[in-house]
């Protein structure tokens, strides 16, 4: 039984802690609070993980250090700095392996499908900063002072997602759904099971070290297309929905902090924005939960 730090108790750390401990793994779970999940295998730490101290005395002797952290999108700037430092700090003093949970932001706009070959190119300041995390991180990889690996996940089906907000739970209720996005560009939609089960595989698995690894992910649909499958899973009504215009996005920011946020990730859903997950699976033999399997877990 290895010691698994994980630091972040939200969807993601979440379900990654229940993973390793059902695998057995000893999982500690780090929040300001002290949250997470209630298992024989979870000890729940109330800390602050940006303080560096702290938060390498926590991963001794683990085998792998997780940064499931999500600040609020707004945040970032003044929540990132100091927590992946800190992070960088204890995987080097501890000898965990620093395995991330990302997403696609650092790819910035693309043309294609995102494949391990697709640059690191957003210069949105905000988009560029989860790509200069990896780099820093790489750079010390490379150095031989830490050993890390990233995971890369496309917007979730679950939890807080545009899909979650904005569709399931008007759906549910039989109403329409106003949706901030194109209802009618291919997207790829990542399951948050997934993410973690990614996570717990890679942090132990030499080959994924020094790497970045696009989440098993379901093909690419619209979002008229999983809200018709979601209906079609739950037994629900014939899904009504209607695409908001831009410019109500662009006003409705004026008076709110994370729908203002919105207008720098929307390119994601103007074009289609998609994946290429087959190395991933290929290489550690996993494979995406079938999509009607997630759509029947999720409930407004």
């Amino acid at each position: 039984m290895a010691l698994h730090v994980i630091v972040g108790a939200g969807p993601v750390g979440t379900a990654t802690a229940r993973v390793l401990a059902e695998r057995g793994e000893q999982v500690r779970v780090v929040t300001r609070s002290g949250g997470g999940p209630e298992h024989a295998n979870v000890e729940r730490v109330a800390a602050d993980a940006t303080d560096a101290d702290r938060l390498s005395a926590l991963a001794e002797g683990a085998a792998a250090l997780y940064n499931c952290a999500s600040p609020q999108y707004h945040q970032w700037f003044r929540d990132w700095p100091p927590l992946a430092a800190a992070l960088l700090a204890a995987a080097e003093r501890s000898g965990a392996v620093l395995t991330v949970a990302s997403n696609l932001y650092g790819y910035g706009p693309v043309t294609g499908t995102i494949t391990p070959e697709t640059p690191l190119a957003a210069t949105h300041p905000k988009l560029k900063l989860r790509a200069d995390m990896f780099r820093d991180a790489l750079a010390l990889h490379e150095q031989g002072r830490i050993r890390m690996t990233e995971v890369r996940a496309s917007d979730y089906l679950e939890a807080n997602s545009i899909f979650s907000y904005a569709l399931a739970k008007p759906l549910e209720a039989g109403k329409r759904a106003y949706v901030p996005t194109p209802l009618d560009v291919k997207h790829s939609w990542t399951a948050i099971a997934d993410v973690a089960r990614t996570l717990a595989t890679v942090s132990g698995d030499e080959r994924a070290w020094g790497k970045a690894w696009l989440v098993p992910t379901n093909a690419p649909l619209t979002v008229r297309e999983v809200a018709d499958r979601f209906v079609a899973v739950k037994g629900l009504p014939p899904a009504k929905l209607t695409e908001l215009p831009y410019a109500v996005l662009w006003t409705a920011g004026l008076f709110d902090k994370m729908t203002k946020e919105l207008r720098h990730t929307r390119y994601q859903f103007a074009k289609p924005f998609t994946i290429d997950s087959s190395l991933t699976e290929r290489t550690f033999g996993l494979a995406p939960t079938p999509l009607d399997q997630v759509l029947a877990t999720i409930s407004a």
